[in-house]
């Protein structure tokens, strides 16, 4: 018997189950190999014009194996009110969005959904535990472990999310 910690690993990430906002089911293997960035959207927050640059993000990255997943959530100040659908007219229309939505889902609390039960376990720096607003991002290495979490203030194009992303594609 090996000595592990006594503290709980988080559980792989691959089998975890998604919806896609189009109403596919799928789960998060379907990024197995892909550095994927996990970010909580809103639509009408203060930070929404991140979008714009996750959209960028993923334009620059996406032909070395670079992935985002936005989880559309309305569990800050409402700030995501409409239907999957609205919302995925409200990104292209307004971001050219082409990186995977799922449908809205909770990313804290009693309905949180599992893929954030397993993201929140990583901390590091000012952000241990709880998503603490949209926008907040996680990524993720090509072997499905958390490399690295960035506040909703960590703007996509920053020097520190390029420096992990570059990281992590290697």
């Amino acid at each position: 018997m090996d000595n592990l910690p006594l503290t709980r690993r988080p559980r792989p990430l691959y089998p975890i189950p998604l919806v896609l906002n189009d109403g596919t089911r799928t789960n998060f293997g379907q990024f197995k190999g892909k550095v994927v960035m996990v970010v909580n959207v809103a639509s009408n927050c203060g930070f929404t014009r991140q979008y714009a640059g996750l959209e960028a993000l993923y334009g620059q990255f996406r032909d070395r194996g670079f992935e985002i997943l936005g989880v559309p959530c309305n569990q800050f100040a409402g700030q995501e009110p409409g239907t999957d659908s609205d919302i995925a007219d409200f990104c292209e229309r307004n971001f050219g969005v082409s990186f995977t939505l799922t449908g809205k889902a909770e990313v804290r609390g009693r309905n949180q959904h599992l893929l954030y039960s397993e993201l929140t376990k990583f901390k590091t720096g000012l952000l241990p535990g709880l998503v603490k607003w949209n926008f907040e991002k996680f990524l993720v290495s090509r072997d499905g472990e958390v490399v690295a979490r960035f506040a909703p203030t960590v703007e996509p194009d920053s020097a520190e999310v390029i420096d992990a992303i570059e990281q992590a594609l290697g």
